[in-house]
């Protein structure tokens, strides 16, 4: 048993009422024990052979100690005696399955129950959520939810949850995800989430961020060992599949899709497929070939950026692939992706009969000039390339614009500056429409995007100080809108909007709202809880590390050695990353790296100061410096170490940097993250160039409106 987050492991934690007497203890702390076998870590629990092409029924038994509970993928077969004051648990046989679908747990438990309101073997099926004694009724949300995925899935591919039961489990420090029992770390959403619009924001995005550097990969990869997974199963395998899977399902249809997809899942039930048997069924089901329009944005790595041409009454389009770094050559230009183009225009003209670009460029005639759009939603995996002119109307006229494709212009305009194919003067002429914007997803983009162009340019002061302006001038009307007070029936994306402006606005140093976030702040330590709403913690609390220097660091530092909210310790963690001084980045790094902060959570504050510019540079000597803390604390899960170094060195913007980072490693065992590092540097290399290319034109751009002196 470790505590690496892999295999068999135990987590600590606080009880939130008395324990029982036989819960071990490490230190002040209680522990749990629970499995993560996903994807290859299996081995490190039993003898097996762990592939997943290879499978097998399990027959599990546990012997622990009496007042405890055990949990496993099935049913509880039988209990019996074992030594004194223990007892043997046994669970029923599963089905045909991989190794990193097996898993246990036991502890200290509680739970809360319900039952699906569809029937499953002739009856409604137990589901249940397993905490720490004292924390269910945090899972009562999840456990309403749960039962209603469960029928929502079932019915979707018409294809019965296979198990008896469904068991969540609540696990203090890692989330694990394996068949029927399942954990919970936290509930966050409800029904009114605009789930595709936040899925642009941060799945999307995230993926294409990825897949466009250099030392990206294709989604099917040949895997050489076991670390080399965990480093392949990222943003790529996850966000880009299921980004490409959402494109071919608009393409199809999405009654279509799913049926296709229901019959590859009966089809292969308790088996091993391949890609091709995906496509083989989604093309009986549709009648189209989706093998040849599908396998270039499988197997092969990057994605295409779609550039436009306009003549009048017509648009040419040419794809290429899309470079951070914005140097592509020749060599890594040779796939040609199908394209769906998704063109928005006047439905009178004949071009946007046009589905999709199957050649390197096209022209499509009869287009609206007044007004078009291409990758209509958002649909479809690439970004676009406009006119300058273009870009600026449709700022201009941003009311005809969807959500989603809001979102998507603003990405893809601070893309092609980053790699060159735009600059950033059209990309903030383009934001600058948005002070009257209401949707938190849009927002989050806009946010998202003008910290990477502030960070970029932070160490210019007059571009930095024009930058805070041009913020704080976008995002106070919104602000002071919006308010501090909730509504008693205000929605869940409106209090996500809140805390996002809130923490933007005083970023940007917007005085009221600085001031309040002070005046709360003193009211909560205080002992005031309600002077903070839960939904402002993380704004409020960052908002006063940056601006309260020590006195501020140490109470967050306070709350979160007391927190017992789920999401208490991570908030914390993301606040105290705003310090402003070398000695308190320091602090905090040492504290990080204490038995205070547990392994994974690591990464919450480290991107937080990453992200920092007046933390970045400490952030990174302290891993020189102590580097054999870090590398001792973090290897026993490769994939956080992993992890843990792209968040904290990817956002610098120095070629000298990116030769220290890479010296740095140099002659170093890197087996296990090697393939993050060479993403960090190509991440590196392109915003270096970015930097280079663009501080001056940024400059210029703010003079001239009026947001830097001349």
């Amino acid at each position: 048993m470790n505590n690496s987050m892999a295999g068999f492991y135990r987590s600590k934690y606080k009880p939130a009422v008395e324990p029982s007497k036989s819960v071990p203890t490490e230190d002040d702390n209680h522990l749990m024990f629970s499995t993560h076998f996903e994807s290859c870590h299996a081995r490190r629990a039993f003898p097996c052979f762990d592939e997943p092409n290879l499978k097998a029924t399990f027959d599990f038994g546990i012997e622990i100690p009496e007042d405890l509970v055990a949990l496993s993928n099935m049913p509880e077969k039988g209990v019996r005696e074992g030594k004194e004051g223990f007892k043997v648990v046994s669970f029923e046989r599963s089905p045909v399955m991989s190794t990193y679908l097996l898993a246990w747990a036991f502890g200290d438990l509680e739970y809360v129950e319900d039952s699906t309101k569809r029937e499953y073997q002739g009856k409604p099926m137990p589901v249940r959520i397993y905490t720490t004694k004292g924390l269910k009724d945090q899972a009562r949300f999840g456990l309403k939810n749960a039962c209603q995925i469960v029928d929502y899935f079932s019915d979707v591919f018409g294809i019965d949850f296979p198990l008896p039961k469904l068991d969540l489990l609540a696990v203090h420090e890692f989330p694990i995800i394996s068949s029927s029992l399942n954990p919970l770390r936290k509930t966050k959403a409800d029904q009114e989430f605009q789930v595709w619009c936040q899925f642009i924001t941060e799945a999307l995005q995230t993926a294409q961020q990825l897949d466009s550097l250099r030392a990206s990969h294709p989604i099917e990869v040949l895997v050489k060992d076991a670390l080399d997974i965990d480093q392949i199963f990222d943003a790529i395998s996850y966000l880009k599949g299921s980004s490409v899977i959402r494109m071919l399902s608009n393409h199809l249809g999405v009654n279509i899709f799913l049926q296709g997809v229901s019959d590859y899942l009966e089809a292969h039930a308790y088996g091993n497929a391949t890609t091709n048997d995906l496509w083989a069924a989604l093309s009986k089901a549709s009648g189209k070939d989706v093998t040849s329009f599908m396998d270039p944005w499988i197997r092969k790595i990057g994605f295409p950026l779609l550039t436009v041409a306009e003549e009048p009454g017509q648009i040419a389009v040419r794809q290429s692939r899309f470079l951070l770094t914005g140097d592509v050559k020749p060599d890594e230009d040779e796939t040609l992706w199908w394209i769906p183009l998704g063109l928005k225009t006047n439905p009178k003209a004949t071009g946007a009969a046009v589905e999709a670009l199957t050649a390197k460029e096209d022209t499509l005639r009869d287009v609206d000039e007044a007004f078009y759009k291409l990758n209509a939603d958002q649909h479809g995996f690439y970004r676009t390339n406009y006119p300058p002119a273009r870009l600026a109307k449709m700022g201009a006229e941003k009311d005809k614009l969807s959500t989603e494709d809001k979102i998507g212009l603003v990405a893809d305009a601070a893309a092609l500056a980053v790699s060159g194919d735009a600059n950033t003067a059209g990309v903030l002429t383009f934001i600058s429409n948005f002070t009257d914007e209401a949707n938190y997803a849009v927002w989050a983009q806009l946010a998202s995007s003008l910290l990477n162009v502030r960070s970029i340019f932070s160490e210019n002061k007059a571009v930095a100080d024009g930058l805070k302006q041009f913020t704080l001038k976008l995002v106070s009307p919104a602000t002071e809108k919006i308010g501090w007070e909730f509504g008693p029936k205000e929605d869940f994306v409106t209090g996500e909007l809140r805390a996002l402006l809130i923490s933007t606005a005083g970023g940007a140093g917007h005085t009221a709202t600085i001031e309040e976030a002070k005046k709360r702040f003193q009211q909560y330590i205080s002992g005031e809880q309600g002077a903070i709403h839960p939904s402002l913690r993380l704004p409020v609390f960052g908002i006063n590390v940056r601006e309260g220097g020590e006195d501020a660091y140490e109470a967050v530092k306070k709350e979160y050695l007391g927190t017992r909210a789920v999401d208490g310790k991570e908030i914390c963690l993301q606040a105290l990353g705003q310090v402003q001084t070398t000695d308190l980045v320091n602090k905090f790094m040492e504290f990080q790296f204490s038995e205070n902060v547990k392994a994974q959570d690591l990464q919450s504050g480290t991107m937080a100061l990453a992200a920092n510019p007046k933390a970045r540079d400490a952030l990174w000597q302290y891993i020189k410096d102590h580097w054999d803390v870090v590398h001792g604390k973090l290897y026993g899960n490769p994939a956080v170490l992993d992890r843990y170094l792209k968040s904290s060195l990817q956002k610098f913007a120095s070629h000298e940097k990116e030769r220290e980072i890479a010296s740095f490693f140099e002659g170093k065992d890197t087996k296990g993250f090697d393939r993050g590092l060479v993403q960090v540097s190509d991440a590196v290399r392109g915003n270096a160039s970015y930097k280079e290319r663009d501080e001056e034109l940024v400059l210029e751009w703010l003079r001239a409106h009026g947001y830097a002196p001349n």
